[in-house]
C-alpha cells in the first residue's frame, strides 16, 4: 500500500464554509420540497374533479356498449332461429 503521508490540516474558514453550504442546502431542499408539495396538492384536487367526470363518461359509454352488444346478440339469435 502506498504511503500517503500525514493528512493536511484544513483551515477553519474552509470548514465553516463547507458546513454553512451544507446547512443552507438542507434548508433550501426543505423549502423547495414544501413548495412542491403545495403545488402537488392543487394538482391532485383538479385531477380528483376530472376523475369524477371521466368515470361518469366511461360508465355511460360502457352502458351504451353493453346495450349495443345485447341488441346485436338478440339480432343474431333471432336470425339463427329463422
Amino acid at each position: 500500500m502506498a504511503d500517503l503521508g500525514a493528512p493536511v490540516r484544513v483551515s477553519p474558514l474552509i470548514k465553516f464554509g463547507r458546513w454553512s453550504f451544507l446547512a443552507i442546502g438542507v434548508a433550501y431542499g426543505a423549502y423547495h420540497q414544501q413548495r412542491l408539495a403545495k403545488r402537488e396538492v392543487g394538482i391532485r384536487e383538479v385531477e380528483a374533479q376530472q376523475k369524477v367526470i371521466r368515470d361518469a363518461k366511461l360508465a355511460e359509454e360502457k352502458k351504451r356498449q353493453q346495450a349495443e352488444e345485447a341488441k346485436a346478440i338478440a339480432e343474431l339469435s333471432n336470425s339463427a332461429k329463422k
